[in-house]
């Protein structure tokens, strides 16, 4: 007998998890330490991502730095964790 990921319908791969998340906020930790929340306009297969309505989170020694962007294009490689819904980081 043999199984299939499509046999269960409610089993979502990665990037139709991500699909699902276009035109919604989401939160975004990079490898870099920095953190970003915005709204998700798209992406392609290696999770290079456009962002609109972006806030950026840097720790630096002097304290956290906010930066707010009209869009920016995040490559994939350095992204390190994706939260969809995600808000603004504590």
């Amino acid at each position: 007998m043999t199984t299939s990921l499509s046999a269960n319908p409610s089993t979502l791969l990665p990037l139709e998890l991500v699909d699902k998340c276009i035109g919604s906020r989401i939160h975004i930790v990079m490898k870099n330490d920095k953190e970003i929340v915005g709204t998700l306009l798209g992406f392609d297969d290696f999770v290079n991502m456009l962002l609109e309505d972006v806030t950026e989170y840097e720790a630096t020694p002097e304290g956290r730095r906010i930066t707010k962007l009209d869009q920016i294009f995040l490559n994939g490689n350095n992204i390190t964790m994706l939260v969809p819904g995600g808000d603004i980081p504590e």
